[in-house]
């Protein structure tokens, strides 16, 4: 059976908001601050399965995530060691015949920032969910949209690298990926700035960009 390679993206580092929250959704193994990490996602999902047993039989890394939908399947490996994340990389990509070029490309159908948020959208939001920081009223909100969702952990990671903003919540799994974070206003446009500057740099070597639907 055909598998397509949907998603596939490497974390040297894993920033520690971004672990943490990973951390806090994890059914596996928890990732740190620091760890590097692998996000897979496959079509259909029950593939993710066999590529999940090979990258850990093959190598030393822990499995943090594994959401396995009648679509897609996604997975998140990790490890404190580099190499041996990208040697369980390699051995998923020898499973396809494939290289990293042969990756599903990533689209943004939605990148915003919106100022200045009053008090009751605030609220609705922080009650919408449950594992990143509340959203606090007056502070600006960025959010992002992508397709295929598993590399809005991409984003985030780098978003978080280059800005001091809070993580208030990430979803890597589904059709799109969602991405909100919060902060001051020069805080935030230099995130959402590396968050698209992230996406570009993952079309650098991949497929062409898939349509939003």
């Amino acid at each position: 059976m055909h598998i397509d390679l949907r998603t596939f993206v490497f974390i040297d580092a894993l920033q520690p908001q971004l672990a943490s929250y990973l951390a806090t959704s994890s059914q596996g193994f928890l990732p740190i601050p620091g760890d590097a990490c692998l996000w897979v996602e496959v079509a259909p999902g029950m593939a993710v399965h066999r590529l999940s047993d090979l990258a850990l039989k093959s190598t030393n890394v822990r499995m943090g995530q594994q959401v396995v939908g009648r679509a897609f399947g996604s997975m998140e490996i990790h490890f404190r060691n580099q190499s041996e994340v990208m040697a369980a990389g390699d051995a998923i990509l020898g499973q396809f015949s494939a290289s990293v070029e042969q990756r599903m490309g990533c689209s943004i159908p939605w990148l915003e920032i919106i100022r200045a948020i009053t008090p009751d959208h605030a609220t609705l939001i922080n009650r919408q969910q449950r594992y990143g920081s509340m959203i606090l009223p007056g502070k600006c909100l960025f959010i992002m949209e992508t397709q295929p969702a598993g590399y809005v952990i991409h984003a985030a990671n780098e978003a978080e690298k280059a800005a001091h903003v809070t993580l208030v919540d990430v979803k890597p799994f589904g059709n799109f990926g969602r991405l909100t974070m919060m902060g001051n206003d020069a805080e935030v446009e230099q995130a959402a700035e590396a968050a698209r500057k992230a996406i570009e740099s993952i079309n650098q070597k991949a497929r062409p960009v898939v349509p939003a639907r």
